[in-house]
């Protein structure tokens, strides 16, 4: 592990190591927490990307950044392109805004920001983590049921990375959309946990109201993946097909 904050270091492992590639997975993601440490916020998801694009740009690196839906207000009623206006609502989406604008600015060569959306993995700290643990305790739980999105496995993503490293060639910062295909709700989405888990726990939809929130977060952010998928030649798994092959991931977990 290395911090990103600080650029000497970060130089300084550059310099070492002699990579051909930085892929920024790095984030400050609690969106509520944010709220109330700006600071922090800014620092990881601002002025870190900062310290990597100069250093990308300086030892001619190729640079994959990791960002999010949240840049756009949810005021669309069709899927986000790139070129959409942003107008984040919170500050985790103004933060990761000055990341994507910070890259522009800089102007590396062979430099992408990927968005992407909803991100879950077979590890703890995501949506899907969190329903499992409380279907398996609880009889009912709420979920709202008007932010509209995509899910994202974060397999297929990094799994498209890779796939895609070697093809970027560019001589201005590109942003793509990524996600997984279908849209969903988060009571959907926690719907197809329950169920994919086999779990009994019920699931009631609430309204974005009447869930306790710092952060106010865009009713409607799908993406629109056309660009990637038509520069790169990738299909994109549909998400119920990505969650049923993490639950069965973690279900072999569960037996062992």
């Amino acid at each position: 592990q290395i911090n990103i904050q600080d650029k000497n270091l970060l130089e300084y492992f550059i310099d070492k190591y002699k990579f051909d590639y930085i892929i920024n997975c790095a984030a400050y993601t609690d969106v509520n927490l944010a709220e109330v440490k700006q600071k922090e916020a800014y620092m990881l998801n601002y002025n870190s990307v900062e310290n990597i694009a100069d250093l990308t740009k300086k030892y001619n690196l190729t640079f994959i950044h990791i960002s999010t839906d949240y840049v756009f207000d949810g005021k669309s009623c069709t899927p986000y392109k790139e070129n959409d206006k942003t107008k984040p609502l919170n500050v985790y989406g103004k933060s990761k805004l000055r990341g994507e604008q910070v890259i522009v600015d800089i102007n590396p060569k062979n430099t992408i920001v990927i968005r992407t959306s909803w991100l879950y993995s077979n590890y703890k700290g995501n949506f899907v983590h969190t329903v499992r643990n409380l279907g398996k305790k609880k009889g009912e739980i709420n979920v709202v049921y008007d932010q509209i999105g995509t899910p994202t496995y974060a397999r297929d993503l990094a799994e498209v990375i890779l796939n895609i490293l070697p093809y970027i060639q560019n001589d201005k910062p590109e942003i793509y959309h990524y996600s997984n295909e279908g849209i969903a709700s988060w009571y959907d989405f926690a719907k197809e946990i329950m169920k994919l888990s086999q779990l009994g726990c019920n699931i009631k939809p609430i309204e974005s109201k009447d869930f306790l929130a710092l952060a106010p977060r865009p009713s409607y952010s799908v993406l629109n993946k056309q660009k990637i998928k038509e520069k790169f030649h990738i299909e994109i798994p549909y998400w119920r097909d990505s969650l049923e092959k993490c639950i069965s991931m973690l279900q072999k977990d569960d037996i062992l």
